[in-house]
């Protein structure tokens, strides 16, 4: 996509379209159901138009942490996200952080929330289990908390370090929802059509 248009509707003074834009951008695989959540930094005042967007949809968002007038926001689908928090590896590899097995999806935000919020405070990044949250396959951040980012076998959506070929291959998927969603987006469609 050229710059030119990215420019355009990331700086469009109509909020909604700013705020539409961004998330179809940032979350399209997401929302055309090949993630369980998406993460985003977005500017606080676009948090209030979250509501209208989504009312009558099931996907939820929950704002991890606010600073500097910015939202750091997790959008999820209830039933996806508790199943795949619930899986053994994940279930396993968050237990590690303090996610208890018997804490109920809300709680496990709250948790995360609190994390994201002091990891921010101290100007350390993200906690690592939030790529559990995002739906990132368990060897991969145990990969990645192990080897503190370095020595992936390739980046993409998240930092490979098990099985590359999948990864290779659900990259692709996501470039192909991201070019799907953001085109219907310019040919006018709405968050409820493009998103499954």
């Amino acid at each position: 996509m050229p710059a030119e248009v990215l420019n355009y509707f990331l700086k469009n003074k109509n909020r909604n379209i700013r705020l539409t834009f961004q998330v179809v951008l940032q979350c399209a695989p997401f929302l055309k159901g090949l993630k369980v959540s998406c993460m985003i930094t977005m500017d606080e005042e676009l948090c209030q138009g979250l509501e209208e967007m989504f009312r009558g949809m099931d996907i939820s968002w929950y704002i991890l942490s606010r600073s500097g007038g910015r939202c750091l926001i997790l959008f999820y689908r209830e039933a996806g996200l508790s199943a795949h928090l619930k899986s053994l590896p994940v279930r396993r590899l968050i237990r590690e952080y303090g996610y208890k097995d018997e804490m109920e999806l809300s709680e496990m935000l709250s948790r995360l929330s609190g994390r994201a919020r002091d990891f921010a405070e101290r100007d350390m990044g993200f906690p690592h289990e939030i790529g559990a949250f995002l739906g990132y396959p368990a060897e991969d951040v145990r990969g990645f908390i192990k080897n503190q980012g370095r020595k992936f076998l390739m980046t993409g959506y998240w930092k490979v370090y098990s099985d590359p070929e999948r990864a290779g291959i659900i990259f692709k998927e996501f470039d192909r929802a991201k070019t799907c969603a953001v085109n219907e987006f310019l040919t006018g469609k709405s968050i409820r059509e493009i998103a499954l």
